[in-house]
């Protein structure tokens, strides 16, 4: 048995540094980075970041696909996946943490009107604004999952009013959470910041369509850490021009890297980030390394995924 480490993009760790990771956390372990396989009959466990090609098809002896994160919906389906081989995420709480503060520090650049400060300073104005209020100012999240409910709370803790939406019910202490897809523009329509922390599954890719965007309070910012899909972004555009939601944050987008030609990049109510909110794996290491000791072992799985539910 053995782990190869594919990453699949640039920009991140590369395969050579988190083999070398992972062999710090378990010393002796069989894992290699993709530059140095070796014999793929060897391999039966794989961890990507992106699963690229048809790499899982060359591993004749292919049991486990751990994702490197969070989201999974672009291995679930990967046609090179075989049906019998299992998919395992990861639920780490240092990105958690850290996505939960790049949501609060845009709430924060909007609150503290740091933008328009900036623009009075490049006028050499003086123009002072009064800061926003916490227990005025209402912060949806969407997800109240692992992630969602770690920047619901932080939220909360910061004095905001927050709401919580899922499809399914949830209850965190102090945050007022609705679920079900009637309750979704009710909801958009009362908040003056929504920070997406939803996964890509059949029911979240599209959700935020231009009705969803009608919906939303005027002047409102879209802070999406989730994925891509969840924005229509042909509708997202033409709702900034009509000032429904007024500002979007963008961390995560339909293609990455977003290509230089998209007018997302030149939008005035627009800001871009390269998929930076969550970075470090942190503790999770320790998961991946765990993992194979039980798929080795025939035990249960950490974070196993349901690959018909696609989370």
């Amino acid at each position: 048995m053995a782990l190869l480490i594919s990453i699949g993009h640039d920009g991140w760790y590369t395969g050579e540094q988190l083999a070398d990771e992972l062999r710090s956390v378990a010393p002796g372990t069989d894992i290699r980075p993709i530059s140095d396989p070796g014999n793929l009959e060897d391999i039966t466990m794989l961890a990507v970041s992106a699963l690229k090609g048809d790499l899982a098809a060359q591993l004749p002896n292919l049991q486990l696909v751990q994702k490197l994160g969070a989201g999974v919906d672009s291995i679930v389906a990967h046609p090179s996946v075989a049906p019998h081989v299992r998919v395992t995420r990861l639920k780490p709480q240092e990105p958690a943490y850290e996505i939960a503060d790049y949501c609060l520090a845009y709430v924060l650049r909007g609150q503290r009107n740091l933008s328009a400060h900036a623009a009075s300073q490049s006028r050499s104005a003086w123009e002072p604004r009064a800061p926003g209020r916490p227990a005025e100012t209402t912060i949806g999240v969407l997800g109240l999952g692992h992630i969602g409910g770690v920047t619901a709370r932080l939220m909360r803790d910061m004095r905001f009013r927050v709401l919580g939406w899922s499809r399914s019910p949830k209850e965190i202490d102090g945050v007022d959470c609705r679920h079900g897809a009637e309750a979704l523009p009710q909801m958009l329509g009362i908040c003056d910041y929504v920070c997406s922390i939803l996964p890509s599954t059949p029911a979240t890719r599209g959700l935020m369509d231009a009705e969803m965007l009608a919906a939303m309070k005027p002047g409102a910012t879209l802070i999406n850490a989730g994925r891509g899909d969840l924005v229509d972004e042909p509708a997202l555009l033409t709702a900034l021009d009509k000032g429904t939601p007024g500002h979007a944050v963008l961390d995560v987008v339909s293609k990455e890297p977003l290509p230089a030609d998209s007018p997302l990049w030149t939008h005035p109510q627009v800001t871009i980030t390269p998929h930076v909110s969550g970075w470090h794996l942190g503790d999770a290491l320790r998961d991946v390394v765990e993992n194979y000791r039980r798929l080795e072992a025939g035990k249960d799985l950490l974070h196993e995924v349901d690959r018909q539910r696609g989370y």
